[in-house]
């Protein structure tokens, strides 16, 4: 995916153009309902702890994770006979789900979204992960004369549904600061605020971005989320806390940022880059994402159960990582 398109989206979110689902109006509830955006976050969250797939947990042999299961208690289409639309909004509580005790009460936003979902269908879809990507059909909007792009009909449609109008135009010096803060970490400086804010040219913006991600700080700043989501530290993390050459496999992350490297072959490269055929040397310094995790030098002792519960802690940069 190019640069360009991935960090417009990101600037996007940043400036705040994105609104969140409970920035919309009063439980309102999306036109159209979608499993993976709208409902699958509140199930996982509030339910499938006693109704998901570990069936050792499960609570009355019912899943909720899969569609087969949750017809179950869903009649698609029929809210006023489908019981797990009963359960979540009785009054009774000893028959309402999640049980108070759970500490996982829906809101009254997330029960209206499961009641719309099963009005409309009760629709599952398979993770997204699983999913090609589709171009969606592009929105109709009343501020037409306000979209500079594709994207910005997206933006528009949801601050509309919202009651919200765009803010005004930003004015160049903050236009700079803003992007040049976000893409590099660091401020422009004032020849560069000098020579944007005299460029009259209709690519002006266009251009900055383009100098900005051809920065090397482009990288430096990139790398930053990915360092921190993998524990990133340039000592061991234990007893004398000693020093190590972390930094290396850092660096490569910066350049595998700034060469815009495809995410297959960064996370291949970091989980088994020493394993591929002829691996370059910078294919095994890759591999050094697997040492972040604190170690201790090998002639400590520690409980076995100790040393298994380091290990499987280590584990977390792995699936935070690479799940998000």
């Amino acid at each position: 995916m190019p640069k360009r398109y991935v960090t417009k989206v990101l600037i996007l979110f940043y400036f705040g153009l994105w609104l969140p689902a409970d920035s919309m109006g009063a439980a309102e509830a999306p036109p159209e309902i979608e499993f993976n955006r709208d409902i699958r976050p509140i199930l996982s969250e509030k339910c499938f702890q006693c109704h998901g797939p570990d069936s050792a947990a499960r609570q009355a042999g019912l899943r909720l994770d899969l569609p087969e299961g949750a017809l179950e208690v869903i009649q698609p289409g029929q809210v006023d006979v489908s019981e797990l639309i009963d359960r979540i909004t009785t009054t009774d509580l000893d028959q309402r789900m999640p049980p108070e005790s759970s500490e996982k009460m829906l809101s009254d936003q997330e029960q209206e979204l499961l009641v719309a979902w099963v009005r409309q269908g009760a629709v599952y879809q398979p993770h997204w992960s699983f999913l090609p990507p589709e171009r969606p059909p592009l929105p109709q909007v009343e501020l037409s004369s306000w979209p500079a792009n594709e994207i910005d009909l997206f933006v528009l449609q949801r601050l509309e549904r919202a009651g919200a109008t765009p803010s005004p135009a930003a004015d160049r010096v903050t236009l700079i600061r803003r992007v040049t803060l976000e893409l590099t970490g660091l401020p422009p400086t004032p020849g560069e605020v000098g020579e944007f804010v005299n460029d009259t040219s209709n690519d002006a913006y266009e251009r900055l971005i383009d100098r900005l991600l051809d920065s090397e700080r482009y990288g430096e700043q990139m790398a930053v989320y990915w360092l921190e989501a993998s524990r990133y530290a340039d000592t061991d993390g234990y007893q004398n806390d000693r020093t190590r050459h972390q930094h290396v496999w850092r660096d490569w992350v910066i350049m595998a940022f700034n060469e815009n490297q495809p995410y297959d072959q960064f996370v291949i490269q970091q989980v088994a880059g020493d394993m591929l055929p002829g691996a370059t040397l910078r294919q095994q310094i890759a591999r050094g994402f697997a040492e972040t995790i604190a170690s201790i030098p090998k002639t400590a002792r520690f409980p076995r159960s100790g040393m298994l519960k380091m290990w499987w802690i280590g584990l977390i940069p792995w699936g935070r990582s690479f799940s998000d």
